[in-house]
């Protein structure tokens, strides 16, 4: 049977939900957190030739690509060793990134946040959408390439990896004074909602031949030796 999601999931998700709406209400009401945020920016604020180099991982031409070999390997993994629905996790993969644009832009002409004194005069910076990028990009490639890995130093790795590119990315854009620390963090909560969908697909699909090895050991018929 596929794997269920865990049950704690919409547990998990209040958080960033709940983080996101209070940063967008302090947003758009100019609240305490935004005057915090613009004193943390101010600190923060030194652009330099490193945090051009990492802001660039949040470009589309940078991580999407990555996604998408990502989905390409996982999706001939799957097919070939058939697993059970082997092209959710990759289509749910893809979904999530194409939903980073559709959610951001509405959001960013909604909240209509100027940038801060390191860019010319203009709004809509909230929320970050490279961070959402990379967010989403190497955090599904991630989540899906995972139960693909026998190693567990070399998924730790992975996620490490993960991790590193997604903070970089975010230092960057903040360092350089391409967006303010809040338009970060709301990427983030954005980015984690996204990524809870493809940990539930990538969940849902087992490779056929552990099914049928673990039905052999439990007493049970396999596949090889007729209907269960």
């Amino acid at each position: 049977m596929p794997v269920s999601p865990p049950r704690a999931l919409p547990a998990l998700l209040a958080l960033p939900v709940l983080l996101f709406a209070l940063i967008t209400w302090q947003v758009l009401a100019d609240g305490p957190l935004v005057g915090v945020d613009e004193r943390a920016s101010g600190a923060l604020v030194h652009p330099d030739r490193l945090s051009e180099v990492l802001s660039d991982l949040g470009n589309v031409p940078v991580a999407v690509p990555v996604l998408a070999l990502a989905l390409v390997y996982v999706a001939w993994h799957g097919r070939a060793h058939g697993a059970d629905r082997w092209w959710l996790p990759p289509l749910a993969g893809a979904a999530a990134m194409a939903l980073v644009p559709a959610l951001v832009a509405p959001l960013k002409a909604w909240t209509d946040r100027p940038g801060t004194p390191a860019v010319p005069p203009a709004v809509g910076y909230y929320p970050s959408g490279h961070t959402a990028t990379a967010v989403v990009a190497y955090g599904a490639a991630t989540l899906l390439l995972l139960p693909l890995l026998r190693s567990p130093a070399v998924r730790r790795g992975l996620v490490l990896l993960c991790v590193l590119l997604v903070l970089g990315a975010s230092y960057g854009l903040v360092r350089r004074g391409y967006h303010w620390p809040l338009d970060v963090v709301a990427s983030w909560c954005l980015g984690a909602v996204l990524l809870a969908g493809v940990a539930a697909a990538a969940g849902r699909t087992a490779p056929a031949v552990t099914r049928s090895t673990r039905r052999s050991s439990s007493g049970t018929p396999s596949s090889s030796s007729g209907p269960s």
